[in-house]
């Protein structure tokens, strides 16, 4: 390889860390075309840098770094930013699960945040929530009941998390529960980050009489630190068009309704 053919491959790897940094996440044909170069090249591209540790090799494409590391724990405005399209578009789809009258539980999270943005069709709701930021939105709907468990304040995702939390949700009883995951492995199942928050996941499964995971499509390449549940636990999933066929399938195989937005 030339010196110049060596700096234009140098300059391009630049170029794509730029763009997973705006985007968190970029697909191997919008390089190509971007670059007017190969797939081939980009792959190679791709490969290249996940062995430098600055990005994940994702299907069809890679993922900012820092979000798949085990113990890292974004805050909830740097996780605000990514993939907003597809997080709205699946708030759109889960409406559809909610009935007037209705008692729903709104775990903490973007997707879930999403969801709490467009309540307006309803007038009369009971929702519960241990996320901060979901509750003053929550509170400019009139007719609504809202509650929430207290507990302990975790900063980064504004959440209620400890005992406090535990012991007031098992008091509780839903009609659904919408529950946001950091991560997804179909074969092992849900997780995230910090174990307090599993644990209070966990119990807003069991008093939940139906369970809608909203996620969008690059938590099922990933598993976090705390295992919330099995995927037989969920009864329907809502993610974008990124998820896999073999995830979905395996999902659909136990039982899980998905719905692709």
């Amino acid at each position: 390889m030339d010196r110049s053919s060596n700096k234009s491959t140098v300059s391009r790897r630049a170029k794509i860390l730029e763009e997973l940094e705006t985007k968190g996440q970029v697909t191997v044909s919008e390089l190509s075309k971007m670059f007017k170069i190969s797939e081939v090249t980009i792959r190679n591209d791709l490969t290249h840098l996940e062995k430098q540790n600055m990005l994940i090799r994702a299907r069809g494409g890679a993922i900012k770094m820092k979000y798949y590391r085990m113990g890292i724990d974004p805050s909830i405005s740097d996780k605000q930013k990514e993939f907003l399209k597809e997080k709205q578009s699946i708030a759109k789809a889960a409406l559809k699960f909610i009935e007037d009258g209705d008692t729903i539980v709104l775990d903490s999270g973007t997707t879930t945040t999403e969801i709490a943005k467009n309540l307006e069709q309803f007038k009369n709701l009971t929702i519960i929530t241990n996320a901060l930021n979901i509750a003053i939105i929550l509170s400019e709907y009139e007719g609504f009941n809202i509650f929430m468990p207290g507990g302990n304040l975790r900063k980064k995702s504004l959440s209620l998390v400890g005992v406090l939390a535990d012991e007031n949700f098992i008091k509780f009883y839903c009609d659904k529960l919408f529950l946001g995951v950091d991560g997804f492995d179909t074969t092992h199942g849900l997780s995230t980050p910090n174990s307090e928050e599993a644990h209070l996941n966990q119990i807003m499964i069991n008093v939940a009489k139906k369970v809608i995971v909203v996620t969008d499509s690059r938590k099922f390449l990933r598993r976090r630190f705390a295992f919330i549940g099995p995927i037989n636990s969920v009864n329907v999933v809502i993610t974008d068009s990124g998820i896999s066929e073999e995830d979905k399938s395996r999902l659909e195989k136990n039982g899980v309704e998905v719905i692709i937005t």
